[in-house]
């Protein structure tokens, strides 16, 4: 049988250290760092965490339309078994090292060094504000995304997405085995150093975009602006556009509309090793 809180105003430090088996309900935890850490069976609904580091160490928790205000940083680290909905988090640096991790309508407003090194990770409707997204995360899947932020999944692994909108330079570098499916990407160097990446029915906008790149797979692409693209990159790119210019491919297939500029240095790469075709 769960213990039920209601409606308290909770200060100082570990206000509820290593608490099991609890229904919270409207409560708001102030000042004082740590106030949930080493808890397990927590569920959460309509509270507020004000104050650093609330749920770390934690497991089997569940939060729903709960508020992490800006100085509720680092706010989940080491946490496994956790779900949050319909929540907003205004603060940093959170989640890192969590297992087992279900996001689902929630708003990220300041989303900085923000779930790093997690796995097992499940996201819908999310929105993301900030630098350096989802650092060395893996096995994720995610639905409904809008990030605004550079350098976002560096080093993911095993890593699908659908139906997203990102702003995001110097997005899935180092990253292996990504699959983005129905998006929008807009943003300088996006890929470079991936291997298997593939981008199915996306819009991409990119300065020196997917460049040394270990199999990289485009299929029914649009490509807007991008120039000096698939330097140094095996590369199987079926594209719906023109491309403004491409730059040295390393080897594979590369069919466009038209190509404005082809740009191929013999000393550099074997022109054998790529096939490409303009429809136009």
């Amino acid at each position: 049988m769960k213990q039920e809180i209601h409606q308290q105003f909770l200060t100082g430090e570990r206000a509820l250290f290593h608490a099991k088996d609890l229904d919270i309900y409207d409560t708001i935890f102030d000042d004082g760092e740590s106030p949930l850490k080493e808890s397990s069976n927590i569920s959460l609904k309509d509270s507020m965490f004000k104050w650093k580091y609330p749920l770390w160490y934690c497991s089997n928790i569940q939060a729903e339309r709960t508020t992490w205000f800006e100085m509720a940083r680092a706010g989940v680290w080491y946490t496994n078994d956790i779900s949050v909905k319909d929540c907003v988090i205004e603060a940093p640096k959170n989640f890192r090292r969590c297992r087992n991790l279900t996001l689902e309508n929630v708003s990220f407003s300041n989303a900085e060094e923000t779930l790093w090194s997690c796995s097992d990770v499940h996201m819908k409707h999310v929105y993301a504000k900030g630098d350096y997204f989802a650092m060395n995360s893996e096995n994720m899947e995610i639905e409904d995304f809008s990030l605004v932020g550079n350098y976002s999944f560096d080093g993911v692994k095993n890593l699908t997405i659908r139906n997203a909108k990102m702003l995001s330079k110097d997005a899935f570098w180092n990253t292996d085995h990504v699959t983005v499916y129905d998006s929008f990407i807009s943003g300088e160097y996006l890929g470079w150093n991936a291997k298997n990446l593939t981008l199915i029915n996306c819009t991409i906008e990119s300065l020196q975009g997917m460049c040394y790149i270990d199999n990289l797979v485009m299929k029914n692409c649009k490509l807007i602006n991008t120039t000096l693209a698939f330097e140094y990159s095996s590369v199987d790119a079926e594209i719906t556009s023109k491309i403004d210019s491409v730059l040295n491919p390393s080897s594979g297939t590369i069919t466009a509309e038209s190509i404005d500029e082809l740009i191929i240095e013999k000393d550099k790469i074997d022109p054998s090793k790529t096939v490409i075709t303009c429809r136009n």
